[in-house]
């Protein structure tokens, strides 16, 4: 080999001095790492220990890049661990959709007031459903609340009634225990039954109503009646508070109040009327011998 020819091989210390390193920077247009030339320090002394050049600040890894001293996903990349939690906060540009009720505040109003007096009138015609007529229904404990070991339950929740004949009631308790709960229970109601039981069952016969016992119950209808008419003007009295409020905050003009308010009026009235045909028609049950 000539002197030349060594001066040039790959292995000679000149060329090891004037080789090249290329540490992987990102760039910041394509994102695809650049590699950047760093002279490499002279080789060192025979029989000295060799010395590592030190790293690059930033090394690209395949598919991530550098930003701002944190690895990021790049294209085709695999997402760091940490990357999530420093993430900025997501942002949704579309507003959420305007619900019926904000575009018109009053449009529940009179649907709630319905639903919530027909609810009412439905608690009227069980109360009525428990008053006897002489005749034997399980409807008549509907009302028979049992202190079952501390804890006021209905009755027939613990019990099961049957009507064996037109004069008589049956009740199986699920639990023979509570026996005596039952009929202590019956006995402080407004049944006005004695109880009488086998160890297994309870049983009321149920005795012809007197005129002073039919007088009694016409005025217990025509209490429950009244009660009912309350609760529906409770409803009322809380729709027309909706209506003023909405008034008062400008989101319904002052005529749709008087709408609103005339209407819940009317449907007042038409179910004061039902109550009113209920309650006559229970008293003429009762009356008849």
């Amino acid at each position: 080999m000539s002197p030349s020819q060594s001066l040039l091989s790959p292995s000679s210390p000149t060329m090891r001095a004037l080789r090249f390193t290329a540490p992987a920077l990102p760039c910041a247009a394509s994102r695809a790492p650049v590699r950047v030339a760093r002279a490499a320090p002279a080789a060192p002394a025979r029989g000295a220990r060799p010395v590592r050049a030190p790293l690059a600040p930033f090394r690209c890894v395949k598919g991530m890049q550098a930003v701002d001293g944190m690895m990021t996903r790049g294209p085709g990349g695999r997402q760091p661990r940490n990357a999530r939690r420093h993430a900025p906060p997501r942002s949704f540009s579309a507003a959420p959709k305007p619900t019926a009720a904000a575009a018109d505040p009053d449009a529940a109003i009179e649907p709630d007031c319905k639903d919530r007096m027909e609810k009412a009138l439905e608690a009227v015609k069980r109360s009525f459903a428990s008053v006897r007529t002489g005749r034997a229904a399980p409807a008549m404990l509907d009302r028979v609340e049992v202190d079952y070991y501390g804890a006021v339950t209905p009755l027939k929740a613990l019990a099961a009634v049957t009507t064996p004949d037109a004069g008589t009631l049956v009740i199986q308790p699920f639990d023979v225990s509570a026996i005596p709960m039952i009929e202590k229970a019956i006995l402080v109601s407004d049944v006005n039954i004695t109880p009488g039981n086998d160890g297994k069952v309870i049983r009321l016969a149920v005795p012809p109503l007197t005129a002073d016992r039919r007088k009694e119950l016409t005025k217990t209808v025509a209490k429950l009646g009244e009660e009912g008419k309350v609760a529906l003007r409770g409803v009322r009295a809380a729709a027309n508070k909706a209506t003023a409020a909405l008034a008062k905050d400008k989101s319904i003009s002052e005529d749709r109040k008087k709408a609103l308010d005339k209407a819940i009026q009317t449907m007042t009235d038409a179910h004061v009327k039902q109550v009113d045909a209920l309650v006559k028609g229970k008293q003429d049950e009762l009356v008849k011998v």
